[in-house]
């Protein structure tokens, strides 16, 4: 519909500008590496649960007195690995589906309470711990304002001011922790639905919970090894789709060499298995491009210049913080991305904050915040369809009992927000 808009209802005029859009996006490397990533996900998973790795990792946790022992704890685990792993957020969400899927089927928990889980912890947490590339990005637009002299000092400690104001992802994970521990159902969670328990005969030989662990675990350190290369020595200038891209490529080499060395699986086997698990998820690759198209379609009906004019009319500063994460929510939640979202209003926000001498840092809270709630409720959010992929959930089911949760997050946060515009 953005392509008719902007090509005034001429109809092949916007099926050539909606060609060439797709052309676009997929001349862009950073584009075919996550989608490529996507992907290859399905491969690893699938040559995991082949393996018998996931069987060994439950018989583990059954014998050996576990703290997993009821639904509950097998949420935790989930949440513990998530709030963890804060090097990349599809990183964050894949490894938290990945160990919480076999406990939850064993513990009859919904998946859709499992990718719940998976999205509360991921952007959040990497959001919040910039030790990667959101704080690469972040700082990048920060001292972009310093240099064009809309803000003055230094950009690291703006930044880490900032985080302190992240209101929205630090009461997301704690309604998260609160409504795991509590076993709290909102709204559509009351009705999610289970998956069928299936008893799992994946290998002939004993299983081993490392035929699991082994790969997960490269594959989470491998990013950071990833992260300082692409950086040139610099995690945090490394590229966050390259090292992704790389590292699921690298695991797929490590498993064949592992897999097939420790007699596991037959090199037919091994092929076919990742063949299949690929297949599965080219539709979720499908709807990721989708997603990019439409975020870049708003990105070019200029939704974030228009919100932010309407905004600075007659605007109180102490309603300022609070303008700009809804404005911030509104764009993430429309384009499905919180980077761009960050592109968007960060330079809208710095220089309105700094004419009306506001707090900066709160500020970019906000923007922060902003961004992030609107990726964690939108149905095109790169997040939530790898979240709602990563825990075998319907995206659409996923969205609907994860967002009056989010929703609960970001009153919190609207409220917060407002109140330190008064103290600070």
């Amino acid at each position: 519909m953005a392509q008719f808009v902007l090509n005034d209802f001429t109809f092949f005029a916007s099926l050539k500008s909606i060609f060439s859009l797709f052309l676009s996006l997929l001349s862009q490397m950073w584009i075919l590496k996550t989608l490529g990533f996507a992907i290859l996900v399905g491969s690893i998973m699938a040559l995991i649960e082949k393996s018998g790795g996931i069987e060994g990792f439950v018989d583990f946790v059954d014998n050996k007195n576990s703290f997993v022992t009821n639904a509950r704890s097998s949420l935790m685990l989930s949440y513990i690995v998530g709030v963890i792993i804060f090097v990349e957020s599809s990183i964050t969400s894949l490894v938290a589906g990945a160990v919480g899927k076999p406990l939850c089927d064993k513990y009859q928990v919904p998946r859709a309470k499992l990718a719940f889980v998976c999205d509360s912890t991921s952007a959040p947490v990497s959001s919040l711990i910039l030790f990667n590339g959101w704080g690469a990005l972040l700082l990048g637009l920060i001292a972009t304002q310093i240099s064009l002299g809309q803000i003055s000092g230094n950009g690291i400690d703006i930044l880490m001011d900032s985080v302190l104001y992240n209101f929205y992802a630090m009461s997301a994970l704690v309604v998260t922790f609160v409504s795991i521990w509590y076993n709290i159902d909102i709204g559509a969670m009351k009705n999610a639905t289970l998956k069928p328990h299936k008893t799992m005969m994946l290998s002939q030989k004993p299983a081993s919970m490392f035929l699991m662990l082994i790969p997960i675990t490269l594959m989470v350190g491998l990013v950071f090894v990833f992260l300082y290369i692409t950086g040139d020595g610099d995690m945090l200038k490394g590229s966050g789709s390259s090292s992704i891209f790389y590292t699921m490529v690298a695991t797929l080499v490590f498993m064949f060499f592992y897999f097939i060395g420790t007699k596991n699986m037959s090199f037919t086997q091994w092929g076919e298995t990742a063949f299949s698990g690929a297949v599965t998820l080219v539709p979720i690759a499908f709807i990721l491009l989708l997603a990019f198209a439409l975020g870049e379609s708003t990105v070019t009906l200029k939704t974030g210049l228009y919100l932010s004019s309407l905004a600075n009319e007659n605007l109180s500063v102490y309603m300022l913080g609070a303008v700009i994460f809804l404005i911030g929510a509104i764009i993430s939640f429309s384009t499905g991305t919180s980077w761009g979202t960050f592109s968007i209003m960060m330079p809208v926000a710095v220089p309105m904050a700094a004419s009306m001498d506001a707090n900066i840092a709160l500020c970019i809270g906000a923007v922060i915040s902003g961004g992030v709630f609107g990726d964690h409720c939108s149905p095109v959010s790169d997040t939530t369809i790898i979240s709602a992929m990563a825990s075998d959930c319907d995206i659409m089911e996923h969205v609907r009992t994860q967002l009056p949760y989010a929703l609960i997050s970001g009153a919190v946060a609207l409220v917060l927000f407002v109140v330190f515009s008064f103290i600070s």
